[in-house]
Formats: C-alpha cells, structure tokens, sequence
C-alpha cells in the first residue's frame, strides 16, 4: 500500500457494500486512510456492519468511527427501514426513484463524515457514490457532490481544506467490478442486498444490478444467492 505515513489522511465512507468496497481499494492506496460506518435503522444494518468490520480488516484499517443515525429509520419513508412499505423485485427500466430510496440520505453521512475530518485532519472524503446503473437516488449525481464540496468550503474554517471525493461516480457497474478485480478489491466480504442478513436474494434492484455487474465484467460472484438471473443475452458494451 506504499508508505502510508508519507500520505495525507482519508476518510472512507464505508456502508460494506460492493461500491463501497472498491472506494475502499481505491482509497487506501492514496491515503492514509480511517473509515467511517452509518447505521440508519437499516433492515440489513447487522449484515453491512460485519462487511464494514471484515473489509475494514482486509485492509488493516485501525481507525474507525461507527455511527448511529437510526432516526432515519424512525422517519421512516424507505424500503430500507421501514417493513411497511413493500420493497419491489428489480425493474432495471424503471426511471422512478425506488421505495429503497432514503430521503436525502447521503447528505446525513457526509455531514458526518466532514466533522469527523476536521477534527483528525483528513482532506479527503471517498464516497461510492455511482450515477451510472444505478436506482436512480438523486443523491448520487455528480452535481450534488461539486455543490457539497461548495457547502464544506463556506462551513468549515478558513484554513480547512476537505473535498469529498467520488472516484466512481461516472464508471458502469461492470466497469466498477474490473476495477475491483484489479486492485485485489476483497469483493467476497462485500454485501449489496436490501432484503437478507444470510443469503443474498438475488432480487431486489441492488442485487440484481450486482448479479448483472459481474456476468458482464466476465467474472465470477463468490457470495451465495437464494436466486441467481442470468444476462447472457444483454451484450456488454
């Protein structure tokens, strides 16, 4: 990982899964690097925190920060936290915002994530946000990471110097995979489902565009699935 004392210190924002992971194997080789984990009140919170604890090891990472924000899951208004509200099987031609969607989420993390910065002297903040292929969560557009970067230098102090940083935000999923293969990226720690803590189900959107990921990156998922769909006869371009 080279000299890490040589480099300028990082945070990660590390929720356990597949994007996030590959930030992680991004991150670390150019910073020296902390990670930060959000729980939200999550249906899978237990599953991504023991992601975030295995990655986090693979990567000898010591300095860590868990958070708790469950109020957003006492808000409510997600799939993700709220039983409730039905989680739809994955519709990859859907253009609407998915139930999965947790309003104005990310913005909680970062805000963390820019406290935590100044306070141990981090000038970067690594992000898995992805624009491409994704549910279409409006929190992850490249806009609203260049007009928080905006916000950061107005609200913190004058001499602060932290920019959040999204190394994969214009990349596909494939294209996220054969960087992750690249760089040793521990994809087998990784996990991307909505709905288990055991057996991913293969069904929802996030394990669906995961599935689909790697049959196009022409490599082989090593987490076990309840289903598995095939693309054989989607062309990967």
């Amino acid at each position: 990982m080279g000299n890490q004392a040589m480099k300028s210190k990082g945070i990660v924002l590390l929720s356990g899964g597949m994007d996030s992971c590959v930030t992680a194997a991004i991150a670390v080789r150019e910073c020296q690097l902390a990670a930060l984990h959000v729980s939200y009140g999550q249906l899978t919170e237990a599953r991504e925190r023991r992601a975030f604890e295995e990655v986090t090891d693979y990567y000898g990472i010591s300095e860590r920060l868990l958070v708790d924000q469950s109020y957003l899951g006492r808000m409510g208004g997600s799939a993700l936290t709220d039983v409730r509200i039905p989680l739809r099987e994955a519709d990859l031609l859907a253009r609407d915002i998915p139930a999965s969607y947790v309003p104005f989420r990310n913005a909680h993390f970062l805000a963390v994530a820019v406290s935590w910065a100044e306070v141990i002297g981090a000038e970067r903040i690594y992000i898995g946000a992805v624009e491409q292929d994704s549910s279409g969560y409006p929190d992850c557009r490249p806009e609203y990471y260049r007009i928080f970067n905006e916000l950061i230098a107005v609200g913190t102090r004058p001499e602060t110097r932290i920019e959040v940083v999204t190394p994969l935000i214009r990349l596909r999923k494939r294209e996220i995979v054969k960087k992750g293969i690249e760089l040793d990226a521990p994809f087998h720690l990784s996990w991307s489902c909505y709905r288990n803590n055991d057996i991913a189900c293969g069904t929802c959107d996030s394990c669906v565009l995961r599935l689909r990921a790697f049959e196009e990156a022409g490599a082989e998922d090593r987490i076990s699935y309840e289903k598995k769909v095939g693309f054989s006869s989607r062309p990967a371009v």
